[in-house]
């Protein structure tokens, strides 16, 4: 459990270095929380809103948004217009330029490197950037015994680590999901897990992705009765508890959906496990929830 808590006040401090990576800034009357991709003397820089890639080109203290309106089917693709306008004191052309992230990237540094000789971009290597969410929804915990196949709710928190630069399609996920008894089946759990998301779908404002539990720590309690045959039989019911760590490798299914500032997240948990029995029953474990980014 120590380990555990390390590992969270860990990720809550570099998602505090996270926030501290984004400056706001005030552009026609709007403010924004603006990240820095090129810094120099044409400065890019860039957000999302309600999904979408939003660009924005700062030079001194001069800070216009690049655009490219549509009309009558055809893009107008003022944000050329506007580099044009910031770069004519340098002779570089802005027809090959495409309104994407790597696009700009290069044009802004070839920009800032013939206005400055002595310019050295410090590309960025990670982007550390963390998500944190709720999820509720149902499962009939076919790893465990529930002769019955009886639905039990659950609900928890997910924290999701993403590195925005070079492991866009890869995730972390610490997990912890609480499993509450039914009617049918006296079984709780509160379940302490770590993931590994991949993302074989990701567009600004949908996510798909494998789901891999890899290591889990378990606190379980289940009632048992027992039938000792006299006259008449007598029930006894008893109360175990205990605590579990494994290495299930169970596999899931998911998607995020872009909702305002955050995400619907769907996930279809544990389908198949590798490294752990089943009782054998179809699994139904499926989960709703929204989640933000920090």
């Amino acid at each position: 459990m120590k380990s555990l808590l390390s590992i969270f006040v860990l990720f809550l401090l570099l998602a505090a270095g996270t926030l501290q990576a984004q400056q706001q800034y005030t552009v026609d009357g709007q403010t924004y929380n603006l990240n820095t991709e090129v810094e120099g003397t044409l400065t890019l820089l860039w957000t999302t809103v309600n999904g979408e890639y939003r660009y924005f080109s700062k030079k001194a203290n001069d800070i216009e948004e690049l655009k490219n309106t549509k009309q009558d089917g055809d893009y107008q693709e003022e944000y050329k217009e506007t580099l044009k306008q910031q770069t004519s004191d340098v002779a570089i052309s802005t027809e090959k330029v495409k309104l994407t992230l790597p696009s700009l990237h290069d044009f802004f540094s070839q920009y800032n490197k013939r206005k400055d000789p002595n310019y050295g971009e410090e590309k960025k290597t990670i982007d550390l950037q963390f998500r944190l969410g709720g999820f509720a929804g149902i499962s009939n915990s076919i790893f465990t015994e529930n002769i019955t196949n009886a639905l039990q709710p659950v609900a928890g928190i997910d924290i999701e680590l993403i590195d925005a630069v070079k492991l866009k399609r890869h995730a972390l996920v610490f997990r912890f999901k609480q499993t509450f008894e039914s009617s049918d089946y006296k079984y709780s759990a509160s379940q302490f897990s770590f993931n590994y998301r991949f993302k074989f779908v990701k567009t600004p404002k949908f996510d798909a992705f494998l789901n891999c539990k890899f290591a889990a720590l378990t606190f379980s309690k289940k009632e048992i009765t027992y039938r000792i045959e006299s006259d008449p039989p007598t029930y006894i019911t008893e109360s175990i508890s205990g605590s579990d760590f494994s290495a299930p490798v169970t596999f899931g299914i998911g998607a995020d959906y872009k909702v305002g500032n955050g995400y619907v997240t769907f996930n279809y948990n544990d389908i198949v496990g590798l490294s752990v029995e089943s009782n054998n029953e179809f699994p139904i474990d499926f989960t709703l929830g929204y989640k933000f980014s920090l």
